[in-house]
Order: C-alpha cells, then structure tokens, then sequence
C-alpha cells in the first residue's frame, strides 16, 4: 500500500488545526488540553483521500513558539508541506521560523494556503504578495496558492485539487532501505507496544526484523503487525503514515527521536561534515547546537572549517546518510539558526596542524550528490556495502552484483572498489618484495600470503589474490613467486644437474643420503629443484625424477597382474626402499591400486 503525507507549517493560530479538519472531517487535536485551549501543542494526525482518488495523511505541527521542536518533528520527515497564512493577520513571527524550517530542510514541493479569508475581505491579494516576498529563498518560492475559508468552505475545493498536483510533481520515494523516525509510541491492551512514523523510505511488512536505533543503542525488534488509516495492512511503501506494533521492546524504551532501520544497512554516526544550506555562516553560529534530524534532537558540538562547511559532533548516534538535511537551533532559543547538508557520514580523524583548512577545501569541492571517486581515493580501498550505507551509491548496489558501474580511476576487485593508483602501488611493492626475496635467497618458495598482506597493510586477505594476479606473479602452496625465478636454483643449479644425469641412467637407483650430502643437497635445495619441476620426491628421502612414475608404468603394465612388490622391485631393478615409496605414489595418483597387503594390479 502507498500513500502521501503532507505536513502543515505556519503561525500559531492561523487556522492550521481547522483547515485540516475541513479537509478530512477529522480532528487533528489529540490531547483534551488542545481542544479546550484551541492550541495545537502536539503533533496531531488525520487523511482523508483526494478527488484523483489519492490518499493522504496530514500531519499537523504546533504554530506557538514554544512547541518548535514539536514542529521540527512533524515537519522533518514530511515531503510536502501546506504552508498557512491568515489573511486578516497576514505574515507573523513564527511564519518565519516555519519558513526558516522549510528552507532548512530543503522542501520543494507544497502549497501556499491563505487562510481565514472570510475574516478580511479583499486582503488575500496583498497577503499573498507579501508570502511569495517571504518565501523567496525557499523551496516554496513557486508554490501554487489558494484562498480558503474553513467556516464557509470556500476555496477547499481547488485546495483539494492543487494538493493533487502537487502530490502528483513529487518525486517518487525511495524504496530500498527502511529507516523510519519514530514520532510516538504508546502501549495498546492486547497489543503491546506501537509507534507511529512517517515512512518516507523502504518498505515494511509484517514479520519483518528491524534494529531499533533509541537512546540506549540498538535492539532487534520484529514487526507483528501494521496499519496506515486505521486500517490493517500486510505491507507498506512510502510514503505513508504507518503504526507497527512491535515485538522486542517495551513502549517505555522509545522515544521521540528513536529509528527504525533495516539491520547493517544504514551508517550509525555520531562524527558529521556537513554544508551550510541556509542561516548564518558557521563561525557566527553557537559551539553547542541542537540538531534536528528526521524526529531526533540531539545536543552537539559545531566545529566551522569556513562560513560553509562544519563538523557536527553528536551528543549520541544517529542513522544519517550524504545527502539528508538537518536543521540546526541555539539550544537557549525559540528560532531556528540554519540548515545543514550532510556531506560524510563518516569523516576522517583531524589530527594534524593544518587538517581543518585541507578537510574544508575537500568538502568544498564535492559533489552534495554523492561523489564515489572522492571517497574510494581517500580510503584507498572500500567495500561496496559501506558505499551504499554511507549514501554513495543506490540501495540496490548493496551487494557485488550492484549494477551501478564504478568511476574511471577505481578497480572492482570482488566486492571491494580500489582506487587505481593504490592499487598500481599493492602491485609495484610486492612485486619489488618478491624479486628482493629472489635475489637474497634463490631457494625460497617465494613471499607468503600472510607476508604479503602484511607488507602492503591490505584491509581483507581475499584481496591478495587480485594483486598477484594483476602484479604478473604466481602463487603455488600460499607462496608467491615470479614466473621467471620458477627454475632458478642459484648455487644448487650444478648439483640438481649432475643428479639429473645420474638418475637419466638410471631412473630407479635413487641416491643415499650421503650421497645427496656429498652433491651439497639439502631438503631447502631438493625443494627448490621439486618446485621447478626438475625432481620427484617421495617419502623416507627418495628422490627420482618427475618422469619416473610413467616409465615405471611401462614395466609395471608388463608384468602378469597382480604383481607382488617384489616383483615390482625386480621389474624396475631398483630396491625395496626405492620401490615401496614409488608404488604408493603410484597408487595415490590412481594409475595403480592394492588389492591386498601383498598384491597391487595397474590401473586400466
């Protein structure tokens, strides 16, 4: 099921709470204190559906000053907003905090709603001028209005209609990874704990798992059960005014502020680079702010690089991403200060003299869509995951099968996204390592894996591969080698030689150990000749050569079958300490099999 939520925004008293009562024949006013003071204190909800037969949910925000962060809370995850204005008072002091609100957090699509036009005949013209003059820095500036009067119930007509058009403009919601602002939450006998939100992204169903992201850190929860409109549903999309009823968590441990999110999806952050989006530069700003986030207001630290750019650090984590909006407020205040854009949900630590101009020059060079290449090079290597939780790329990219196809400068390797130059780096210093292994001592099997990773600080050992691979080397037995050295004995070169001839004569007289110890080869030096393919070794020190085994074939297939090992011994003139060995390696490789303790046949 899809929806449309639409929040309301404007000055206290200007007709907000009645106008959506007209609109849907619901009251928005929740409490008994509202109703009785006529004062919206709290966020109030109704819906109704629309002409084109679209439905939508209002949300309806307190005007007063003293209820902006309530305000905040219903207007920060809503995509449209009707903004009001009364004619017979026109343009007051929270309109503009309303308006600062909107221009913060980057709305764009709306209505323009002169209210009360029964009370002030023939202002509407003037009031609307003045609006649109307010109004110009915002998103809002172009927004169609209409003149209402909720008493007589003139204008609601082409109110509903403009709605309409609006809603049909809006850009279409995202539905990938669910992160749901939490705005209530409340026990139901029988039912247990519910909250409510306006999900603006994802989709949810009943049974789903979610992680609960609240003032105490995170906790799994199960969905067991949702509505929209008072209605039961089995799943929901965005965007849409939802109610689940939660397994895991008693309602006591949620708050206002708290999210909702699909588990390991989302970046949990408490460290901001942020850009400034409207208000006063930074360094005229406070050091202490309160950010509003979604629903969330939490305490935090403002650090200025420039009049545009900042780090916001959390008083406690929350799920945001590149690209969300967050309003910033002087917590001593009634008013909001500015917005900010969020540019890296995971910055770099500042250590260094110098780091605050250098991170400044880099947030001002990037790309508020998103840029890949910024961030891959500045890691050197990253997993494709963490670029889709930080926002870098879309959610169906959450995977290696992601189909978005990475920057010019940047290598796939698995799931892990490279950039180039580090990666021509990997292969230059273990290329270089191994070479120097080479030269230092010919017979060694080459660099391990483990040296490797290690040598080049790789962040995943699957990545060695890769560089191998693309550094021209080989790897055999978790060594790492040239192809060119895969012959080179050095100093054992003359030896392997003169017992390549002997056992060229000779193939099944396998020589002693002391005369191995006269031709100066040790197991380093017989390894080092097995490896380049030159010699055969089998257990209890036999050596051979590597064509031993077939031209022991030849004499073995000749034999009445099954032979006895001593008949395999006179057959290849060799002895039993050299047959033995050989029959059992004959018998691994399958050319051979034993039928008892006694006989062998070969293998046809």
């Amino acid at each position: 099921m899809t929806g449309h939520v639409v929040a309301t925004a404007g000055h206290v008293d200007h007709g907000k709470s009645t106008l959506v009562r007209a609109l849907t024949g619901m009251e928005p006013d929740r409490w008994e204190e509202e109703r009785r003071r006529g004062l919206t204190i709290d966020l109030g909800y109704a819906w109704t559906t629309l002409p084109s037969g679209r439905d939508v949910a209002f949300v309806d925000v307190p005007g007063h000053e003293r209820f902006l962060g309530n305000m905040l809370a219903g207007l920060g995850p809503a995509p449209v907003v009707c903004f009001v204005v009364a004619v017979d008072e026109g343009w007051q002091a929270q309109s503009g905090d309303h308006r600062d609100a909107v221009a913060a957090l980057g709305i764009e699509h709306g209505v323009l709603v002169l209210t009360r036009a029964d009370r002030a005949p023939g202002r509407a013209e003037g009031v609307l001028a003045q609006a649109r003059a307010e109004l110009s820095g915002t998103g809002l500036r172009d927004a169609p209005a209409v003149t209402v009067s909720a008493v007589e119930g003139t204008g609601l007509d082409e109110l509903r209609t403009a709605l309409d058009d609006v809603l049909a403009r809006s850009a279409a919601p995202a539905t990938g990874r669910l992160r749901l602002w939490v705005d209530r939450a409340f026990t139901i006998a029988g039912s247990g704990t519910v909250v409510t939100g306006t999900l603006a992204t994802g989709t949810i169903a009943q049974g789903d798992r979610l992680s609960l992201l609240g003032h105490e850190g995170a906790r799994p929860v199960v969905v067991r059960g949702l509505q929209s409109r008072n209605t039961r549903q089995a799943s929901l999309e965005p965007v849409t005014r939802v109610a689940l009823n939660l397994r895991g968590v008693p309602a006591h441990d949620v708050r206002r502020g708290d999210a909702l999110v699909t588990p390991g999806t989302w970046p949990v952050t408490g460290v901001l680079d942020v850009r400034r989006a409207s208000g006063a530069a930074f360094p005229d700003a406070p050091e202490q702010l309160l950010v509003h986030a979604g629903t969330a207001a939490v305490p935090a630290r403002l650090r200025p690089f420039d009049d545009d750019h900042a780090r916001l650090t959390l008083d406690r984590p929350l799920p945001l991403v590149l690209g969300d909006r967050l309003v910033l407020r002087h917590p001593g205040s009634r008013s909001v200060l500015g917005g900010a854009l969020v540019l890296d949900a995971d910055p770099p630590a500042l250590d260094r003299r110098g780091d605050a101009a250098r991170r400044a020059d880099r947030l001002a060079r990037m790309d508020p869509g998103g840029d890949v290449l910024v961030e891959v090079a500045r890691r050197g290597a990253v997993q494709r995951q963490l670029l889709t939780r930080l926002g870098l790329l879309p959610a169906d990219d959450a995977d290696e099968h992601g189909t978005t196809a990475p920057p010019a400068d940047v290598r796939v390797l698995g799931d892990w996204w490279v950039h180039a130059p580090l990666l021509e780096s990997w292969q230059q210093r273990l290329r270089t390592a191994v070479e120097e292994l080479h030269a230092r001592d010919p017979l060694a099997a080459g660099l391990s894996r483990g040296a490797a990773v290690d040598l080049l600080a790789l962040p995943d050992a699957g990545l060695v591969d890769a560089v191998v691979h693309g550094a021209g080397l080989e790897q055999e037995a978790g060594r790492i080698r040239s192809p060119q050295h895969r012959g080179h004995l050095g100093a054992a070169e003359s030896a392997v030689a003169a017992l390549e001839r002997r056992l060229g004569a000779e193939p099944f007289r396998a020589p002693e150990a002391d005369e191995l110890t006269g031709l100066r080869l040790g197991a380093r030096e017989l390894a080092a000749g097995e490896r380049s393919g030159r010699l055969l070794r089998l257990r209890d020190g036999v050596v051979l050569l590597p064509t031993a085994p077939a031209l022991a074939m030849r004499e073995l297939a000749g034999l009445p079958q099954p032979f006895t090992t001593s008949q395999a011994r006179q057959a290849l003139g060799t002895t039993r300490r050299v047959a033995v060995p050989l029959l059992e390696h004959l018998d691994t490789r399958g050319w051979t099999r034993r039928i008892d303790a006694g006989h062998r046949t070969v293998v046809r």
